[in-house]
């Protein structure tokens, strides 16, 4: 980047950043949501926040900061949207199923059924394998709050699917 302005480089390095950090951004935000319309909308305006904030995002920390972007923007749509569709809310009939199409329609239905700060806490903690001091730093909360709201999340998951796996053990 030798003779580049700084506009131009920082704008370089916003390039790279969004080529290498995408993928992962839409995932999460793909188990954010669990639509992936949403997800790309939110991921799209992440990327423009940030890069809107980009003179002032470390670099270092720049997916952090994205990722934080896109956690508070699907909290907000989750908030200002209809309750979850009723097909969601209710576990699986009467057999569990063992295939990964199946598997990911379960865990979607599943994150569906929290509040959208259980299912921020959820996402960060048990799919992009954050620690607990790490997920209230993203967030914005204390740790205490983060053990709180995930236990209850994780408490409230076991009641309503718990009974369906116990006649799979047999």
């Amino acid at each position: 980047m030798v003779g580049m302005g700084a506009r131009s480089r920082r704008e370089a390095e916003f390039t790279v950043f969004v080529t290498s950090s995408s993928a992962y951004l839409g995932r999460t935000a793909y188990l954010l949501t669990g639509s992936q319309d949403l997800a790309d909308e939110l991921v799209q305006e992440a990327l423009t926040r940030t890069y809107a904030a980009w003179e002032r995002v470390r670099l270092e920390d720049a997916t952090g900061y994205a990722r934080r972007v896109l956690v508070n923007l699907s909290i907000d749509h989750r908030r200002r949207r209809r309750p979850v569709p009723a097909e969601w809310a209710d576990p699986p009939s009467d057999e569990w199923p063992h295939d990964r199409v199946s598997d990911r329609d379960e865990v979607e239905r599943m994150l569906a059924t929290l509040t959208p700060r259980q299912r921020s806490i959820v996402v960060l903690r048990y799919f992009d394998d954050y620690t607990e001091a790490q997920t209230a730093e993203c967030l914005g909360i204390s740790v205490g709050a983060v053990k709180s709201a995930c236990s209850r999340a994780l408490a409230g998951m076991r009641a309503r699917y718990a009974p369906m796996r116990e006649g799979d053990l047999s």
